[in-house]
């Protein structure tokens, strides 16, 4: 059986039903929104409160998690952390479309409640939905792969995937990459600007991809042609069910589900920049290049994306077995993603708290740079 060794020298098991079972505390969204869904009232902000709250207090009570568990782990040890990612895409799309049909069947709730039990969903859809989508989406198999894609389709960014993989892992902390937060951009500059970047970003780099195998951009292998059938057919499931308020319905969940994703972005590697060695040559990506967490709770909810340094070392890593780092190698925050997101939303509260955790990291990391400001402004050459 799998082992992870502790500061003592000695080994607990990471494998098995028990050990996986707090990362299955997701599924707890689904009677939040059936009793939101039912009841109406105050009961709309329980998924809400649910994500953002009680992991937040969780956190608190059970402390960091900083053991790790041995890397060359086989699949075969893995089974019940990886079924809760193969369940979910199931469990979501139900829970959209479940709920567009008991809506549309009912007339108990006001349409402002009808929105904010989306509000719930769309929450949901972000915080363990596109978490498990990414998780999905760098894996080999083909069937988890095409998972992904369905639960990105189900927040209509599915263009996501290529930007993920084809410009963040390789530019991150870079100019070319717009996913890093720039030093001193607040949230509310940051989440226009990557929405729209990313979407054409993502586009250049497949459109790059296909003319290097000699094909043009609009070859049926461009995935923008599965990501947009994806995304139909999302859209036209919410018209038959739900008619047009069903369609606005369900765009609002996506969009509270990409705002969610982007939170998650902007603070993951907030103000920290690769090395320019000139020319447009960069170091290598690096622990430090990452903020971390190691709040037991909310790493339960994002299944350890939190770890977030050793997913940038090892993209295909399966969330059990991401490592974590000292805080001499990698940035550690104070607090869980779910602290830090809500406090993005305050941008001077965030940049008063953040800037001089940045300005730290410099001195510690690179004290030979003198001037900050081609790091700052994203002005140094585009990596080659």
């Amino acid at each position: 059986m799998a082992v992870t060794t502790n500061d003592t020298g000695g080994v607990r098991p990471v494998g098995g039903f028990a050990k996986a079972m707090p990362f299955w505390l997701c599924l707890m969204n689904v009677p939040l929104v059936v009793i939101a869904a039912t009841q109406g009232g105050w009961t709309v902000i329980l998924p809400a409160l649910y994500a953002w709250g009680a992991f937040s207090v969780m956190d608190a009570l059970a402390g960091l998690s900083e053991e790790n568990p041995d890397p060359l782990t086989p699949d075969s040890e893995l089974t019940w952390y990886r079924a809760i990612t193969l369940i979910w895409p199931v469990v979501q799309i139900g829970l959209i479309f479940g709920t567009l049909a008991y809506l549309t069947a009912t007339d108990h709730l006001a349409w402002w409640e009808e929105i904010l039990v989306f509000f719930g969903i769309g929450v949901a859809s972000g915080t363990i939905g596109i978490v498990y989508a990414h998780e999905l989406m760098h894996q080999k198999p083909k069937v988890e792969r095409w998972m992904g894609d369905v639960l990105m389709a189900s927040t209509l960014y599915s263009h996501f995937r290529s930007e993920h993989l084809l410009v963040h892992h390789r530019y991150v902390c870079t100019p070319r990459d717009p996913v890093t937060a720039r030093y001193n951009e607040g949230f509310h500059r940051f989440f226009p600007r990557v929405v729209r970047q990313s979407l054409a970003s993502s586009w250049k780099a497949e459109a790059a991809m296909l003319e290097r195998r000699g094909k043009s951009r609009f070859d049926r292998k461009n995935p923008f042609w599965r990501y947009a059938a994806l995304q139909g057919a999302m859209l036209l499931a919410a018209l038959l069910i739900s008619g047009w308020w069903g369609v606005l319905l369900f765009a609002y969940q996506a969009f509270v589900a990409i705002w969610q994703l982007e939170l998650v972005n902007y603070i993951e590697h907030y103000g920290l920049t690769r090395k320019h060695l000139g020319a447009g040559k960069y170091e290598h990506v690096l622990p430090r290049h990452s903020w971390n967490a190691a709040h037991r709770a909310s790493n339960w909810l994002l299944i350890n994306l939190q770890r977030h340094s050793d997913h940038h070392y090892k993209p295909d890593r399966r969330f059990p077995l991401l490592q974590t780092y000292p805080e001499d190698e990698a940035p550690q925050l104070p607090y869980g993603y779910p602290v830090m997101t809500a406090m993005a939303m305050v941008p001077p509260l965030f940049l008063r708290f953040m800037n001089p955790r940045v300005r730290a990291w410099r001195r510690r990391h690179y004290p030979e740079i003198d001037d900050w400001g081609p790091y700052r402004w994203m002005t140094n050459p585009m990596p080659r």
